[in-house]
């Protein structure tokens, strides 16, 4: 059996990273993300920021990697 209480703690860490991220990324792309619901982002802003994130991701895996 796990315990939540450890890795509750270090899951809201990793979300509250992760947003970050993602309104870092948001910002330098110009996209204008909001608090809560970003349902009114078009289908290409919402892609271009997780894309960009995902990529960002990947160049810094390989890049510890060599």
């Amino acid at each position: 059996m796990t315990n939540k209480t450890s890795s509750s703690g270090s899951n809201k860490e990793n979300k509250a990273a992760l947003n970050r991220f993602k309104n870092e990324v948001a910002s330098e792309l110009g996209v204008n993300l909001k608090e809560g619901y970003n349902g009114d982002l078009t289908s290409k802003e919402a892609g271009s920021v997780g894309g960009e994130m995902v990529k960002r991701m990947i160049k810094k895996q390989t890049d510890s990697m060599q």
